[in-house]
Parts: C-alpha cells; structure tokens; sequence
C-alpha cells in the first residue's frame, strides 16, 4: 500500500510499504480521510526546532505513519473486537487518537486522556497513523461508529471537534455567561459551537482574518471581532455592564492571547487554555491571584466527548464545506503541510487515501 512515512523532520516520504495484517483482538480499518492539523506541522518540523529548544524531543518517531485524525470503513475486524467495540465489517469507524494502557494511576481514575504510558496514533511505532491507505486499531483502542452519509473529509473532523468540546467542558459555562473564544480555526470552531450548545448567553470570537470570522459567526458566535481593528475589550465590557467576560477559551497558541484572555475576563473568571504554543508565554500572574482570583484550567484532548461531537456533525449545525476547505490525495501531503503552515489559506486540509 501507499503511506506516508516519517523519516525525521521535515523528511517525510511518500512509499510503499506492506499492507498491514489484522492484530489479535484489534481491526484492520480501510482509510478514507486523514486530517492535518497544527501537532502535525510541529512534528513535520521537528519539536526541537518548532520550540528553538534542542533539548526537547522530536515527538514522532522515526519510520512512523503520521496522521492522528481519521475516518475508515472496517476491513477485517475479530469476533471479539467486533463485540468490544460493537462494529463490524464494512462500518465507517473513527478511533479516538489516544491509545491508553487502561492499567495506569490515570486510566483507573478514568483520566484516560491523561494515561501515563499511552500510545498515540501516527507518533509511536506500535500505532501507525492514517496518511496511508489502511491502518490497524489495537485491542486497547477506544472506537466509534459514525455515519456513512457524511462526506470523509467532515467525518474525520470528530477528532478535532472533540478536542473543542472537552475545553468547553472545562469551562464549566453557565447559562448567563458571556464566553470568549480565541482563534477561529478548526479548533476555535467548535468552541463556538460547543459553547452555544452549552448555553451561553452570549458568545464572542476573536480572530484577524475576515473569511474565519465569517465562519464563526456561521458555527454559533453571536458576536465575531477583528483583534487588529475592534476595540475588543470596549466590546466585552459593553456586553457585560463593564466587568469583563465570564469565559475566556484560547485556542490559537499564540503568546499574546494569554495577557489578552486575563485582561478581558472579569474577577472570579474562569481562562481555559488548549492551545499549543511555539514559544513561551508571559503574563502578569498578579492578574490570576491578587487582582481577579481567576480559575485557569488546561485542556488536552477530547475525553468522553467524541460521542457528542458525532452527533453535532451528523446534525448537520456547522458549515462544514467551508470548514473542510481543502482535500487532496495523498500524493499531495507536501501541498497539504504547507497549506496548514501558511495559516490564512485554509481552514481544514484533509488528505484521501483512496482518492
């Protein structure tokens, strides 16, 4: 078969390679999309590089298929992964990107998000990832059904619509709250749409490029601001009788939405961080102590979402043709790395294996 493989930073090749077999107690899964996001690029890079820290590791692999967010149709699956996961031949099936030990201080607490010694999809050897035209699930793998009638490329957005979901979750948003969502990305996206699910009274976008803010306006935000020519904490404050917003969600990984996200929150709020830095953030910590008491919480993952993020992808609420902005073959993943490193162009770029 045809894959993609990791052969160190930025030496990522297009080869054959031999077709997978069905694990024991696993399922051997036909690929049908592969989305590239931001931890991609990073790894493409190489960590060390992306930090400018030679000191951290490369995170991927060598000799690794990337590729973390996926959808496929059962190939060949086991009588007992088939009753496990409640699939069978021929489903469409995405897996959660997260591969945990179950035996772990984490896992036993259900924190399997969290799983000390996990694999991941497409960046340890022992689970391949999907830029290629079949992969394998092992047996400890967690797998989810999802619907047929949903184009691939919208199908394999779950992933990073469950990791949207679990910020919001950490946010803990309350009927009346006036929430803040940094970066309308892919990521961003479904915090907006999350949080309107979540019954927020009033939802606030912020990004720099008209075409996302249109996006998210159309995903759920009742309010949607350019960060470089709005007045955007004249706005905050004007929606919330001048205290400042009750949530503030960042996802775009850039430093300077930390202080941004601390300065329009008012006291006692609640700043949920997701997003994945390329350097060091700063702030004044006096902010979340002495000034405003403010709850910050870290967000990793999509843990027990992905359910719900299936069902708001088959209820058909977000734009998703727009979203899913760019699919290619994947004889093009190249084109495809480039197009998520050159920020504005896209939104999702998704390769198809079988295209």
């Amino acid at each position: 078969m045809q894959a993609v493989v990791c052969h160190g930073p930025e030496d990522y090749r297009l080869e054959e390679v031999a077709k997978p077999s069905l694990p024991d107690g696993g399922a051997l899964v036909r690929v049908e999309a592969v989305g590239i996001c931001a931890s991609d690029l990073k790894c493409y890079h190489g960590a060390a590089k992306f930090w400018g820290d030679e000191n951290r590791p490369a995170w991927a692999e060598t000799e690794v298929v990337p590729g973390h967010e996926f959808v496929g149709v059962v190939e060949e699956i086991g009588s007992e992964a088939a009753q496990r996961w409640g699939v069978a031949v021929g489903d469409r099936v995405t897996s959660e990107q997260i591969v945990p030990c179950w035996r772990c201080r984490y896992c036993l607490r259900g924190a399997y998000h969290m799983c000390a010694v996990h694999d991941l999809y497409g960046f340890k050897r022992r689970t391949p990832g999907a830029m290629a035209e079949f992969m394998t699930f092992p047996p400890e793998a967690i797998v989810h059904r999802i619907s047929k009638d949903l184009p691939p490329a919208h199908a394999a957005f779950v992933e990073p619509l469950s990791c949207s979901l679990h910020a919001v979750e950490r946010a803990d948003i309350q009927f009346e709250d006036v929430v803040v969502v940094a970066g309308c990305g892919p990521i961003g996206l479904g915090m907006i749409a999350g949080a309107k699910a979540k019954g927020a009274a009033h939802v606030v976008a912020l990004d720099a490029v008209a075409s996302k803010l249109d996006l998210a306006k159309r995903s759920g935000a009742d309010t949607a601001l350019d960060i470089t020519t709005d007045d955007i904490y004249e706005v905050v404050r004007g929606l919330t009788g001048g205290f400042g917003a009750d949530v503030y969600i960042e996802g775009t990984g850039h430093p300077a939405a930390v202080k941004q996200g601390l300065n329009l929150l008012r006291k006692l709020g609640t700043y949920v961080e997701y997003g994945v830095f390329g350097s060091e953030a700063s702030a004044d910590w006096s902010i979340i102590s002495d000034d405003k008491e403010l709850d910050v919480r870290g967000a990793h993952l999509g843990p027990h979402t992905w359910p719900k993020a299936i069902s708001i992808l088959e209820s058909g609420v977000l734009p998703m043709d727009d979203i899913c902005s760019h699919q290619l073959p994947l004889s093009q993943f190249q084109e495809g790395l480039d197009l998520v490193g050159s920020g504005s162009t896209s939104v999702k770029v998704s390769l198809l294996p079988g295209s």
